[in-house]
Formats: structure tokens, C-alpha cells, sequence
């Protein structure tokens, strides 16, 4: 039955994003046709919360160590906004991508799902 899971970011720089995430995930990609690339993702897990408000969907990539990811991604001069944030299911940074766009990192304290 199901397969996998695709995940599409809009972005107002696609070109820029493709690159910035094709360095930070290292994974492969496979050209579609066109030159539009898609990424492997690291194995995932979906998450549904209650809301009050419009449905609306998230995407969070997850690391072993923030401390450690944090420092690497500076490092790369990746555009990291804010510190490190204790959120209590876990440690969180947000990624500025190239085209405007924000990505959240986070080492999670609950159990994971994903298998390696």
C-alpha cells in the first residue's frame, strides 16, 4: 500500500532551497525531468496534533545531538535564527533557507518512530 511519503516546500528561491537542502541532508537525488530535483529524505515519522485553529501541516528534520548540529551548521555558515530553544518534547533550532523559508532541528526527547 503506501510506499513513502513526498513532501513539497514552496519556496520564492527553489533553486537556491534545492541546493541548501541537497548539502544539508547528503542524501541522493533523482531528477524528475526539467531539472526539477528530488531529495531523499532520512527515515520519518508523522505526528498528528489537535488544533483549535485551521489544519495546517509542519516540518521538522530530527538530529542525535543539537549542541553538536547547531555547531556544524554555523560552521557551514548555514543562517541558524535564535539560539537553541527548550520546547520540553525537545531542543530546537530554526533554519533560515536561502529562498525565506524556516526550517526546524530538533533532538527530540520522546521516543522516535523512524527506524535508520
Amino acid at each position: 500500500m503506501i510506499t513513502g511519503a513526498h513532501v513539497i516546500l514552496y519556496s520564492s528561491d527553489a533553486a537556491a532551497d534545492r541546493a541548501f537542502l541537497t548539502d544539508l541532508l547528503g542524501t541522493t537525488t533523482v531528477d524528475a525531468g526539467g531539472g526539477w530535483i528530488i531529495l531523499a529524505l532520512p527515515p520519518a515519522e508523522v505526528a498528528v496534533h489537535p488544533t483549535d485553529g485551521p489544519a495546517h501541516h509542519e516540518l521538522y528534520l530530527l538530529c542525535d545531538d543539537i549542541e553538536a548540529t547547531h555547531a556544524e551548521l554555523t560552521a557551514r555558515g548555514v543562517v541558524v535564527e535564535g539560539g537553541i530553544s527548550d520546547e520540553g518534547w525537545g531542543r530546537l533550532i530554526t533554519l533560515r533557507l536561502p529562498g525565506g523559508g524556516a526550517l526546524g532541528v530538533y533532538e527530540p526527547r520522546h521516543p522516535v518512530a523512524a527506524s535508520s
